[in-house]
């Protein structure tokens, strides 16, 4: 990523904050929601040669994959350790009075790793942040009209009709999407 748009991003941010702390400003709709899912395995077969691993989740489903060499310390792995991965997506959209910004969309991301020696592990993260302006309201009609940054419109039903009351058209819709993931290898416990 490129340091203008994590200028960008930052800016946007600190912009949004500022915002949601003015005095008197109408309360305008946001909504978050966050889906997490973790799957916990067990290594049933290693091939170091071929980086071939083979593991078997709870429900007794067997996966078979080969790890990439970006997989560092593969050779650290045996049969009976345990890999834990968690996935997280969060979704974010949050309406807000607009003070003459444009639509525009924004993307950073992060990736760490385990260091050389230590159990394979890996964390990875991207947010997109797409900001689009509230260009119709059709409270008859419960749907209203956003362009976003290419300079499409597009047509939605509100899922509460209530929340067209408390917008208006110039409004900024920012949507933010967050996805992280972080795959971790532990020894078998000791028995």
């Amino acid at each position: 990523m490129n340091k203008i748009k994590y200028l960008s991003l930052s800016v946007l941010i600190l912009a949004v904050s500022a915002w949601a702390g003015e005095e008197g400003a109408m309360d305008r709709p946001s909504i978050t929601a966050t889906n997490t899912m973790i799957v916990t395995a067990v290594v049933e077969a290693i091939n170091h040669e071929t980086r071939e691993v083979t593991v078997q989740k709870a429900d007794g489903e067997m996966l078979t994959f080969t790890a990439s060499e970006e997989a560092r310390n593969l050779g650290q792995v045996s049969v009976g350790d345990v890999l834990v991965a968690e996935y997280q997506e969060t979704v974010s959209i949050e309406v807000m009075e607009n003070e003459g910004y444009e639509p525009q969309a924004m993307a950073a991301d992060a990736m760490a790793r385990t260091e050389e020696g230590e159990m394979p592990g890996v964390a990875a993260m991207e947010a997109t942040v797409i900001v689009a302006t509230v260009e119709e309201i059709n409270i008859e009609a419960n749907t209203f009209k956003l362009k976003g940054p290419e300079g499409n419109i597009r047509e939605f039903v509100a899922r509460n009709p209530e929340n067209l009351k408390r917008s208006k058209v110039g409004d900024l819709v920012v949507i933010t999407i967050t996805e992280a993931i972080a795959i971790v290898v532990e020894k078998q416990a000791a028995e």
